[in-house]
């Protein structure tokens, strides 16, 4: 993949990668989200996610949102275990209007009273909806029993309590500690020449004092397998197994995503959707999701299914583990998955916006990205032999842990 890439004199990494295309693509990543919060600001990484487009020393909120929309663009954020995404889309001929406007609000954002408690409002529905879908809820229920006790475990939403005691010094409190100049990256696509988008960019984030971090994760290591059964009052049983296992630096991290999309990827052809949806029709939805955090991962399948149901699914999805764990992939077999796999690829990187978000996070967990054909390459080049001892590893039934809504 073409790109270039500079840092800026506070710190903060740029990269750009040009294309022919009238749309360009901007995001800031900032390697703070939800992990990073203290017991007592559970939400207020995403909280903040909402209130930064609530006002500037020289915006209302209103021209905020009209911004980039009076000319057609998009601007958006979300917030994660452990980022905040602030990104916008635009014609190529709006990049300077765009970058301006991402960093007025990440630097001189206001944060009126009146508008916090507003927002307040909004978070405590979008928390209601959630108690409202069991499928939703159960990740997060899953994920708060597998890290017990550590920050990665809790809901990235906070709850009602929390968000109550938030005001606007919590806030400059928290983003002065963790939007840190050396963890935040820039990236942007578009048909902009590198020397131009470099000279804009350096305008308006240049101003941002160095800050480097001088704090650490505290890294989770005390996971103990459990099996959880919460009755809940729906007609459908909703459940998780899964297992702690590779961080996003591990060698073994891209086998376990090949392996995790022959079990249960987004194909209709998947191992699990094939038997249980589409042979026995045992279950409406099933999928198998892997979560690379910096310093651990997590593998999971959820599956949604009629009650009565819920035994035999679950002990048909542990078969299944057992089968891939035991039985190697014939040479047609693992050749079809990395097929797939390769064509889903190329596929997503048709999404400018999802590729834009992706590049950023690579650069700024590795400081470099691998071409299409590099990651082809690799993929090509992993071996039925592989796949098993990854399965074995992961799919090991004495360290699976199994929550389930009865």
């Amino acid at each position: 993949m073409e790109y270039q890439s500079t840092v800026l004199s506070n710190g903060i990494r740029y990269i750009h990668v040009p294309t022919d295309r009238y749309v360009a693509h901007l995001a800031v990543i900032i390697n703070a989200g939800a992990r990073d919060e203290l017991s007592h600001e559970y939400g207020l990484a995403h909280f903040i996610e909402h209130v930064i487009f609530k006002g500037t020393s020289k915006r209302k909120a209103y021209h905020i949102l009209s911004r980039l929309e009076d000319v057609g663009g998009e601007l958006d954020a979300y917030t994660t275990k452990e980022d905040t995404v602030v990104y916008s889309s635009f014609l190529k001929k709006y990049f300077d209007r765009a970058a301006e406007l991402t960093a007025d609000i990440l630097i001189n954002s206001t944060f009126p009273s009146k508008e916090l408690e507003k927002e307040k409002e909004v978070i405590f529905d979008e928390i209601n909806s959630y108690f409202d879908s069991p499928a939703e809820q159960i990740y997060d229920d899953f994920e708060n029993k597998i890290f017990d006790q550590h920050h990665l475990g809790h809901s990235i939403l906070g709850s009602k309590e929390s968000l109550e005691t938030f005001n606007k010094q919590s806030v400059q409190d928290f983003i002065k500690r963790t939007y840190n100049t050396d963890q935040m990256m820039i990236c942007s696509i578009g048909q902009i020449p590198f020397e131009k988008a470099v000279n804009i960019i350096e305008k308006y984030f240049q101003v941002i004092p160095s800050n480097p971090r001088k704090w650490s994760r505290l890294a989770f290591s005390n996971y103990k397998p459990f099996h959880v059964e919460q009755n809940f009052s729906t007609h459908q049983a909703h459940c998780i197994v899964g297992n702690q296992t590779y961080d996003a630096f591990h060698p073994k991290r891209k086998i376990l995503l090949l392996l995790n999309n022959i079990l249960g990827g987004p194909g209709l052809n998947s191992r699990l959707n094939l038997s249980l949806r589409e042979k026995y029709g045992w279950v409406y939805n099933i999928e198998s999701n892997y979560a690379q955090y910096s310093d651990i991962g997590l593998w999971s399948v959820y599956f949604g299914s009629d009650k009565s149901n819920y035994e035999k699914v679950l002990k048909h999805l542990k078969k299944e583990l057992q089968i891939i764990s035991e039985l190697r992939l014939g040479p047609k077999q693992l050749n079809k998955a990395k097929q797939q796999i390769i064509g889903q690829m190329a596929m997503a990187s048709e999404n400018n916006t999802d590729m834009l978000v992706a590049i950023g996070k690579s650069y700024m967990m590795y400081n470099q990205l691998d071409s299409f054909e590099e990651t082809k390459a690799f993929v090509n080049n992993i071996s039925s032999e592989q796949i098993q001892e990854v399965a074995f590893e992961v799919f090991n039934p004495n360290q699976l842990s199994v929550f389930t809504f009865l």
